[in-house]
């Protein structure tokens, strides 16, 4: 496959030159760490009770667009204007991948999908507030978040440089269409699709939880044990699927070992901080860095994906 060329080209809009692929990966790293910011101060406005701090939508109380003058009123409208800061940091990404040359249908594809998505969770965010922070509703705005960010992370994957790095013979090792490859892949699609399962049984704890994002909010009606029970048996699914993922990569020396040792460092991370916020009563802290994880995490099994099936890298960027 060839590699997309870094010079900007004659093309461009409105007279300016193309951009360079470098530019275009640091708008791409921009808007994921945007949609990962986004899911830590959602995550501080719901621990800090301040879900309702602005009572209406798109209003912040009284048909007013300014914040009334209360704790929770400025933390929700707060996180409220940093959605405007991601709409501009994704309409810029958006413009620089329709700028680049030559064309990448795929890389454009992500970009609008990203872009597209801001504000259906815009849309979606003044639901759960009209809804009075229905659990599930609440679920569903993180889940469409966990897909964006997965999308995002995508583009970041396509548009990356080439590295310099000589290749690593063990790459060669094994055949990409041998039985143990194939294993490979299949063991990361799993994996992947785990991590899904997780997240989601992860909200469902979050709805049976005291966490609600405000004192007169509903919650799921669930027995908070029985969900823990739920999430943590998916988890240690998780983590028997990811370990038999790395002992393959590493003793068979497939080309995506260091992403699966890196999805499993963070695994074990976000576990830790899993049971560890368990234990101590779901201090806020601790649940913002389980939030946070849940992103890295994320990240790590799109990437795990993206390396094991080699699809959406730079290195192709012929039309599809």
């Amino acid at each position: 496959m060839s590699r997309p060329s870094t010079d900007p080209g004659p093309g461009g809009w409105f007279g300016f030159r193309a951009p360079t692929l470098g530019f275009l990966y640091a708008w791409a790293i921009a808007d994921l760490a945007a949609n990962v910011l986004l899911v830590v101060t959602g995550g501080a406005v719901r621990l800090t009770g301040s879900g309702l701090g602005c009572p209406t939508w798109p209003q912040c109380g009284d048909g007013k667009y300014t914040p009334p003058l209360s704790y929770h009123g400025v933390i929700e409208f707060g996180n409220r204007m940093l959605t405007w800061v991601l709409v501009a940091i994704a309409i810029a990404t958006w413009f620089a991948v329709m700028r680049y040359r030559p064309v990448d249908r795929v890389a454009r594809r992500l970009a609008t999908g990203v872009a597209l998505g801001v504000p259906l969770q815009a849309v979606i965010g003044g639901i759960t507030v009209l809804t009075k922070l229905n659990p599930w509703v609440v679920a569903f705005h993180f889940l469409v978040t966990m897909l964006i960010i997965s999308l995002a992370t995508w583009l970041v994957h396509r548009t990356r440089p080439a590295r310099s790095a000589p290749p690593d013979d063990g790459d060669a090792l094994i055949p990409r269409d041998s039985v143990i490859a194939r294993l490979g892949v299949a063991l990361a699609w799993t994996v992947y699709v785990l991590t899904w399962v997780t997240i989601y049984l992860g909200t469902v704890v979050t709805g049976s939880g005291p966490h609600s994002g405000d004192e007169n909010s509903h919650r799921n009606d669930l027995d908070p044990a029985w969900a823990t029970q739920l999430h943590s048996d998916a988890v240690w699914t998780l983590v028997g699927t990811g370990f038999a993922l790395i002992l393959l990569t590493v003793i068979a020396r497939l080309a995506l070992r260091r992403a699966a040792l890196w999805f499993g460092g963070l695994l074990i991370l976000q576990g830790v901080i899993g049971y560890v916020q368990y234990a101590t009563g779901l201090p806020i802290l601790l649940v913002i860095l389980h939030m946070l994880g849940s992103a890295l995490l994320m990240i790590g099994a799109t990437v795990l994906v993206l390396e094991a099936s080699r699809a959406g890298r730079t290195r192709d960027l012929t039309p599809a």
